[in-house]
């Protein structure tokens, strides 16, 4: 405790900034986890192939509205994604997925009514913003982007098959996996909070405000920060109605769409499983996408 008492102020905020955001982030990434070690030892190739439609649009349709049924935060999604593509679950249904789920769930959709005054505008904006945005990178992934963005270490475990196993022993496998999922992917969000809760103390906010003077600094300056601050999709709403009166609606919901999709927790997690190249690609066009969405609500 006396060494603690000695330590500077920014420090100790960081340390307390670090924690709360782990206190936050490791329910939903153990959860995803586990989702994942049940979905590595009970779901087969097979089995995804008759549940999923046969058109390639359909497909993406699914990968894109399966969110609101199959809620996920973005701190836990990344290992989900990442055993339904080893599963032959296509990128282009699985990465609208990923770009969905942590904002169309039910949860954050009413904690987004509620931080805004239970208004729907926002929730609308929000919505469809999402859904937009989601279709145009599946499309993308289906059309015209290479579609294998899987490292070849994550795709190690692609065609171990678990059918022969039988009850108890095939339920302890899944937990196994997701112990060995959470302790993996669990070292890239410690790294990642770190270095989000370091920005939230070094990077002066004071400097982000006074630059965003346009409408397209200020979507981006609030971009920039939901970035940085990397927060769970269940609370980022609360923190962008704080900052309505500053910046507007637009940038607020360019806020709102970018935080859950591209945030410093996800990408150090991204990173373990994905190509670079596939990385590169999905910040940038979900980034040009969130950016265009927010410029034509600051005008309508």
């Amino acid at each position: 405790m006396v060494l603690l008492n000695q330590l500077p102020d920014n420090i100790l905020q960081w340390f307390a900034i670090f924690l709360s955001i782990i206190i936050e982030a490791l329910p939903f990434v153990l959860l995803g986890a586990i989702f994942s070690g049940f979905i590595e030892v009970y779901v087969t190739p097979d089995s995804v192939n008759r549940l999923l439609p046969k058109p390639k649009f359909l497909r993406i349709l699914f990968g894109t509205l399966i969110g609101f049924v199959f809620p996920s935060c973005e701190c836990g999604i990344v290992p989900i994604i990442n055993r339904f593509i080893e599963k032959k679950v296509p990128a282009y249904t699985a990465i609208p997925f990923l770009t969905t789920a942590p904002i169309i769930n039910p949860i954050v959709l009413f904690a987004t009514y509620s931080a805004f005054g239970n208004s729907v505008r926002f929730v609308l904006l929000r919505l469809i913003g999402s859904l937009l945005i989601a279709l145009v990178l599946g499309c993308l992934l289906a059309y015209v982007l290479d579609s294998d963005i899987l490292k070849d270490s994550a795709n190690s475990n692609h065609f171990r098959d678990y059918s022969s196993e039988k009850g108890h022993h095939k339920f302890f496998l899944a937990l196994g996996h997701a112990i060995e999922e959470f302790f993996d992917t669990g070292r890239y969000l410690v790294f990642g909070t770190l270095v989000a809760s370091a920005m939230q103390i070094f990077v002066p906010t004071h400097f982000l405000t006074t630059i965003g003077h346009s409408p397209l600094m200020a979507i981006l300056v609030m971009m920039l920060l939901a970035f940085i601050l990397s927060l769970c999709s269940e609370a980022d709403a609360f923190i962008g109605a704080s900052l309505l009166s500053t910046f507007g609606i637009a940038p607020v919901i360019a806020f709102l769409l970018i935080g859950p999709m591209v945030d410093i927790k996800n990408l150090m997690m991204m990173i373990k499983s994905f190509k670079p190249k596939f990385i590169v690609q999905f910040v940038t066009i979900a980034s040009s996408l969130v950016a265009i969405y927010c410029l034509i609500v600051g005008v309508i």
